[in-house]
């Protein structure tokens, strides 16, 4: 009876997602500051990607990093949100090893990338803000593209082993993950196998990405602030202080949650499970929904556009 019972999930076919475990009764009121939260999400980053396209005036180094990181807040949300609400209003569990395994790759490579954006963003700031004469020479159509392109390899390339470590273990114990997306943690930890492995290089990965991009996060606003205080008047100091601390709390809106909820999956085994998982969903979806008011609509030159947008329609 116990090798029939090992055998059944070796190389299960499907994972059943619970959704969030202990809180299944408020399933349906949970998933509705969910959908409006995705939706202003969709809605926001769209907005800001045709605004974009539309005006001439906006192809600028900042507003294509901004775009960048609309496009990856859009698919990051979207790899796990529009499953999460199947589970929550139709009991759509089931999800297919392989969609499993990609989901996996899309959510952890795209939060990765969010980072680098952040951050490549972060220096953009600087040179702006530090340089300004030396800005059209620093980042050049050509440097912004080298600078997406090396986040998006960077990612990429970080990213690639979780499937393919995920995948050559057997699973002997259940199929069930106890979670609404297949997290990198969640499924290894169904095997029946060492998974030291994987928990050290998933360390790694969220220090060496957080380490660095953080570190290069601090640098530029450290020169920027520096930069804000020596502003002629306090008119000038305040708004432009007031800019960095909304982008301050959008770049914590992103870390510490992404932190917090990988540190208590490997170490925090007597946190409730609903709690860790509602901590995740945090930075899945506030990040996405927060971006486009913090980059784009407190942008002057993006909110004059949309102004101009809804005045034509209505004339």
């Amino acid at each position: 009876m116990s090798d029939s019972n090992r055998t059944d999930f070796t190389n299960p076919s499907t994972f059943i997602l619970l959704g969030i475990p202990g809180l299944e009764n408020a399933h349906i009121w949970i998933s509705i500051p969910f959908c409006v939260m995705y939706a202003i999400a969709v809605l926001g980053n769209f907005t800001i990607l045709f605004i974009v396209k539309r005006e001439p005036s906006l192809h600028a180094p900042m507003y294509y990093f901004l775009c960048m990181l609309a496009v990856t807040d859009l698919v990051m949300s979207t790899s796990t949100i529009p499953k999460m609400l199947s589970i929550f209003w139709f009991n759509s569990r089931e999800i297919n090893f392989s969609a499993c395994l990609t989901q996996m790759y899309f959510v952890h490579s795209f939060s990765t990338m969010e980072s680098g954006m952040l951050a490549a963003m972060a220096f953009d700031r600087y040179v702006a803000i530090c340089n300004p004469l030396r800005y059209s020479m620093t980042l050049t159509n050509s440097a912004v593209a080298k600078i997406g392109l090396a986040v998006v390899m960077r990612s990429g390339i970080l990213i690639l082993p979780y499937p393919f470590l995920v995948r050559r273990y057997p699973y002997c114990r259940t199929n069930i993950i106890p979670h609404f997306y297949c997290g990198h943690m969640a499924v290894v930890k169904l095997a029946c196998a060492d998974i030291r492995i994987n928990s050290y290089y998933g360390l790694f990965n969220l220090f060496s990405v957080i380490g660095v991009d953080v570190f290069f996060i601090a640098m530029s606003y450290t020169q920027i602030l520096r930069a804000i205080f020596r502003l002629p008047t306090k008119d000038a100091r305040l708004k432009t202080f007031r800019t960095c601390i909304s982008h301050l709390y959008a770049i914590s809106a992103l870390y510490i949650p992404d932190l917090v909820s990988s540190l208590i999956q490997r170490f925090g085994h007597n946190m409730p499970l609903h709690f860790l998982i509602l901590i995740t969903s945090v930075y899945q979806l506030v990040p996405p929904m927060i971006h486009p008011i913090i980059y784009g609509v407190r942008t002057k030159q993006i909110r004059d556009r949309l102004l101009q947008l809804f005045t034509h329609k209505d004339t």
